[in-house]
């Protein structure tokens, strides 16, 4: 297992500053009048890609060597690092191969295909994924690029907490969406060593709450097939995301599906951003502990836009 260092984000940085968007921060003072905390949104929905995990595949892509581009890189996921990596790639001209479960949504699949990637669809749990995927491997030859639990991937999402502290000085806390944990890891990664005395909160939904459930018990508990709209927070902890969530996390809040689509629905409403199911969750998770985030300044990591608008979670509720 290799650990991230601080000195390997400040790299990742600087290698993918060509690659990347450096968001903007949204506000909302109707946000705030009903959390009772000053909300500051990292808009990652408006990242390449239209997600945050743009940035820990630009790094991975870009770290690697010469002997490796013609074999390419291959990634499993339910999305956004599939078309992340599709997008990487295709800036550095090499192939990709990603295996997505066969219900993953078609707006992600869409998106993998227009960055030029090659999709195999498996199964939607984690044992048909990680099977379909070796099969690929052996096949191709090509760069295993986890999807979080990968040094340089993380390394890249931690880019993202660097530039928040950036724009929004003094905060106290900074929210955001646990899955297998790749943006709450390089959260903690940067704000450990930055700014250690700014509390890291993960979000995760109650259908989905093995994260929640392993920081409770100081050991990874992973689920093979979780049910949440949230498709994005389906995954487990891994050793190197484990290592992050255990030493830095302050807490790990979880919320119901409808708590997730009301707060999807209001900042649609309210602030005219497009955002997916799981980047509604830490909103969810501010609203539900009021008590908590009260009289702070708190960063949300809004962590992607690629939602299949043909399907939005509340036209089935």
């Amino acid at each position: 297992m290799i650990i991230p260092t601080f000195d390997d984000m400040i790299a990742a940085h600087e290698r993918i500053k060509p690659h990347i968007h450096k968001t903007p921060i949204l506000t909302s003072s109707f946000f705030n009048a009903l959390t009772g905390a000053e909300l500051f949104f990292k808009c990652e929905n408006f990242q390449k890609a239209g997600v945050f995990k743009a940035r820990g595949a630009s790094n991975a892509v870009f770290s690697l060597g010469d002997d490796m581009l013609e074999k390419g890189v291959a990634t499993h996921s339910s999305g956004n690092h599939a078309l992340s990596l599709s997008y990487a790639a295709g800036r550095r001209n090499i192939p990709c191969t990603v295996v997505m479960p066969r219900t993953a949504p078609q707006a992600k699949k869409d998106a993998v295909k227009g960055y030029g990637g090659k999709i195999i669809e498996c199964e939607p749990s984690t044992s048909s994924r990680e099977a379909t995927f070796a099969e690929v491997v052996a096949e191709t030859g090509a760069e295993f690029v986890h999807p979080y639990n990968d040094h340089r991937v993380i390394a890249g999402q931690g880019t993202c907490a660097r530039e928040l502290v950036e724009q929004v000085e003094n905060l106290d806390a900074v929210v955001a969406p646990i899955g297998g944990g790749g943006m709450v890891s390089g959260t903690c990664l940067t704000l450990s060593n930055i700014a250690p005395n700014i509390e890291i909160y993960a979000a995760e939904p109650e259908q989905a709450d093995d994260a929640a459930r392993s920081f409770k018990a100081g050991h990874i508990i992973a689920d093979d097939a979780p049910d949440t709209i949230a498709d994005g927070l389906k995954v487990p902890l891994k050793d190197l995301t484990w290592h992050f969530v255990s030493n830095h996390v302050t807490d790990i809040l979880t919320v119901s599906e409808q708590e997730i689509i009301d707060a999807m629905k209001l900042i649609w409403k309210r602030m005219k951003i497009v955002m997916e199911p799981s980047s509604a969750v830490p909103l969810a998770t501010i609203i539900k502990n009021k008590e908590v985030f009260a009289g702070k300044r708190v960063g949300i990591i809004i962590t992607g836009g690629n939602v299949d608008l043909d399907l939005l979670p509340w036209l089935n509720t």
